[in-house]
């Protein structure tokens, strides 16, 4: 993985406005990376919610949806990594929680509903929370220099390696706050406890 020189760190407000009056890095950080792994996630979750209309139900949803996080999901992971030096890091977070997810699903509900396709509520919820998810999880990933593309890069193959280790620091990351919120006050208690 290369090192750059832009390791800083910005405000929210000032991603947000990079990201507006550079519209072009959506197009140049395009993150091929989200893209390929959200297509092959979402494509299966409409595959088997439409299981039930029939088999060719089910492959025309897993390809309409795979081909829409193809290509959207690439903006979506140059969006994220645009946030990923942002802070206060909950502010970033929020940001692109809710940003992409409103122009995605939007899109997605209309592409569904151009193609027929039979249960796109099932589909389309279960895309919803997956964003939600996912928006925190690329964030947290990119922010630990793993999904990214451009110059901090590094293979598919070596992001994949420390996946598992991202993962598992992902997961606990909310027991880890809530323990250091726990332990200054356990401290003050234990003193108090103790001057007694």
């Amino acid at each position: 993985m290369q090192r750059s020189d832009k390791a800083r760190h910005v405000s929210v407000p000032a991603a947000l406005a990079d990201l507006f009056l550079n519209p072009r890095r959506l197009l140049l950080l395009w993150n091929w990376k989200t893209a390929l792994l959200s297509a092959c996630a979402r494509g299966t979750i409409f595959f088997v919610s439409n299981l039930g209309a029939g088999l060719g139900a089910a492959i025309s949803a897993m390809a309409v949806e795979a081909a829409l996080f193809a290509a959207l999901a690439g903006f979506y992971g140059a969006l994220a990594q645009t946030f990923r030096r942002a802070q206060p890091a909950w502010a970033a977070t929020m940001t692109v929680m809710i940003l992409m997810p409103a122009v995605n699903h939007t899109l997605e509900y209309v592409l569904h509903n151009a193609n027929g396709t039979e249960k796109i509520t099932a589909g389309v919820a279960t895309s919803i929370s997956l964003s939600i998810f996912s928006a925190m999880f690329n964030l947290f990933a990119m922010r630990r220099g793993v999904l990214i593309v451009g110059d901090e890069r590094a293979s598919l193959i070596d992001d994949l390696r420390r996946m598992p280790r991202v993962v598992f620091d992902f997961v606990m990351a909310i027991p880890r706050a809530v323990a250091n919120m726990v332990s200054p006050r356990r401290h003050r208690d234990t003193e108090k406890m103790k001057r007694k």
